[in-house]
């Protein structure tokens, strides 16, 4: 296993009611950057289907390969035209709506009747880079109750556990082809500009998860 430092970045395959997910675009993009401050940096990339079960199957796997040192997850928020930066997972699932393969939650919780986990104080640093991108980006504090907060709740249990250090997850708004007239109560983002802020979060998480594994190192 290299030494570089290990960025995994995550989206999600289509699902009902969105044929394309554009979160798949742009874990693409993100993972073939190329910039300086990347040279001592190995960033791998997995496209989970929409489903409980291959979310619990494909994460542990994921992880087991790539061994991240950080975490940095996407899932879109078709309904909501701004870049959104979980600060935590709740602790729910709907049971209204199936997954991509047509199955239902059985149960309205993830784990019992525990509290709602938090990533940690870096969301806002997150938030910060993203922003000065000039994107319309805003902190949050519900991930909903489908596979986007499954996801991020299972991530922020692999952090506990050790494995990896930090994890975040961005949920990205439907996107406006670029250079297209925005007609009114049209999506407002393009992919490029979505880039952009993409790249700036990535970024940031980089100087994170080095930061935390110097500290571990002088420990």
């Amino acid at each position: 296993m290299s030494d570089k430092l290990r960025i995994l970045l995550t989206g999600f395959g289509p699902f009902p009611g969105a044929p394309h997910n554009p979160t798949q675009p742009l874990v693409a993009r993100l993972a073939q950057l190329r910039r300086p401050a990347l040279d001592d940096v190995e960033i791998s990339r997995h496209i989970f289907p929409v489903t409980y079960a291959e979310v619990d199957r494909q994460l542990p796997e994921a992880l087991a390969k790539a061994r991240p040192d950080a975490l940095l997850m996407f899932g879109l928020a078709a309904r909501t035209p701004y870049l959104r930066i979980e600060s935590r997972a709740r602790n729910a699932v709907t049971m209204l709506w199936p997954d991509a393969a047509n199955t239902r939650s059985s149960k309205r919780g993830i784990a019992g009747h525990a509290d709602a986990v938090k990533f940690g104080p870096h969301t806002a640093r997150l938030l910060r880079a993203a922003r000065l991108t000039g994107i319309d980006a805003r902190l949050s504090r519900d991930a909903g109750a489908y596979l986007c907060n499954y996801l991020s709740w299972r991530a922020i249990e692999n952090v506990r556990a050790g494995e990896p250090k930090l994890a975040a997850f961005i949920h990205i708004p439907l996107l406006a082809r670029s250079g297209a007239m925005r007609r009114k109560g049209a999506p407002r983002i393009t992919l490029e500009e979505l880039v952009d802020a993409g790249e700036a979060m990535l970024m940031e998480m980089v100087g994170l998860a080095r930061k935390a594994r110097n500290t571990q190192a002088l420990r």
